[in-house]
């Protein structure tokens, strides 16, 4: 703390925080306004900033009880602040735990923000925070012809780069406007590699719960696109995945039901059959550096239910980065032949993204 705080007394600040954005406990926003700093505007991304919303639920405006601090909503009306919601500011800290996977929502916040405040001559400081999956890069690459809100930047769905790390490399390649207008400070995690096993003590976001969760999400979340459970309504998401018809002898079998975290899951109240995956020994998954494949594969095999495997409105394609996992999956072509289509797009993103590392 002692290498920013006083780099940001005398200036109005706004801060992009939610539930995991915390020193020793206590939230930066309580820790910033009990020492002095003038804390005018906070800004909430996906699951609010307590966190507690569900995945894709709009979140309003708002005013912190503790602080009396407006909360504007980056996740409801808008996902990219406006010049008013920056009139008056001299700085942006954001501050915000991911887990290194395109598809998660924070890092397009973070792009939005790193726009606006290029668009509006505020200065951003990024307090980076370790990437439990930045150990390996892995995934297809984003075709901006599919750009959305769970994917913007070209850049693979696992990409291996801390949110400071992923800053440097969004404005140094300039995929924003007015790249080369932004003001922007990383404060660097200290004694992080990208080695490093890093153990969340909050969760990232509700269905995130466990660090096991969060090493399958680049793996599972494929699911989220097709009529597959991934067990939200649960208390083991992102930990199994299952359909009321996919039944083999003796297989897992559980029920989603609505809960705070998945108020409407998939297959509520249906009884779903399929494969638990808590028991998974996760340092042998990090070894593995990689998407596995398998589990979408097997289901489409077992469901044997064609295009009906995936959703009508194509989601599937949004969270790969293009329409080529789908067709290669209708395909039938093998986990060989998918991953060798994302190999030339991986190295030259590798080759390009060297520059920006921070950390070995």
């Amino acid at each position: 703390m002692n290498l920013y705080i006083q780099l940001l007394k005398n200036k109005r600040i706004g801060l992009v925080v939610n539930q995991s954005s915390l020193i020793n406990g206590v939230h930066l926003a309580d820790t910033l306004v009990a020492s002095g700093i003038n804390v005018v505007r906070i800004f909430a991304p996906e699951h609010g900033f307590r966190g507690i919303a569900e995945a894709g639920a709009h979140i309003a405006d708002d005013k912190d009880t503790k602080t009396g601090i407006k909360i504007i909503s980056l996740y409801g009306k808008k996902y990219k602040p406006d010049s008013n919601d920056l009139a008056g500011l001299d700085l942006i800290v954001y501050d915000v735990q991911d887990v290194g996977v395109r598809f998660f929502t924070y890092i397009s916040t973070l792009h939005y923000v790193m726009e606006s405040c290029a668009e509006n001559n505020v200065a951003l400081m990024i307090l980076d925070r370790p990437n439990p999956n930045g150990h390996y890069v892995d995934g297809p690459v984003l075709d901006t012809a599919f750009k959305s809100f769970i994917g913007i930047d070209p850049i693979p769905v696992v990409y291996g780069l801390t949110q400071g790390e992923l800053a440097g490399m969004i404005k140094g390649e300039c995929w924003i406007n007015k790249c080369n207008s932004l003001n922007l400070k990383v404060i660097a995690c200290k004694n992080y590699l990208h080695s490093s096993k890093v153990k969340l003590d909050v969760r990232p976001s509700p269905n995130l719960p466990n660090d096991l969760a969060i090493a399958l999400y680049p793996s599972l979340c494929f699911f989220e696109g097709t009529v597959i459970s991934v067990g939200r309504g649960t208390s083991f998401p992102f930990q199994a995945y299952g359909h009321p018809d996919l039944y083999v002898n003796g297989c897992f079998r559980f029920t989603p039901v609505s809960m705070p975290e998945a108020i409407n899951p998939p297959w509520k109240d249906s009884l779903c059959y399929g494969f638990d995956l808590r028991n998974m020994d996760l340092n042998a998954l990090r070894e593995e550096k990689r998407i596995n494949l398998h589990y979408l594969l097997n289901a489409f095999k077992k469901l044997n239910i064609g295009q009906d495997f995936f959703l009508k409105n194509h989601f599937i394609d949004k969270l790969a980065g293009s329409d080529s996992l789908r067709k290669q999956i209708l395909n039938q072509e093998t986990e060989h032949s998918i991953r060798e289509s994302w190999k030339n797009d991986l190295m030259k993103y590798k080759s390009k993204s060297k520059k920006y590392l921070l950390y070995n």
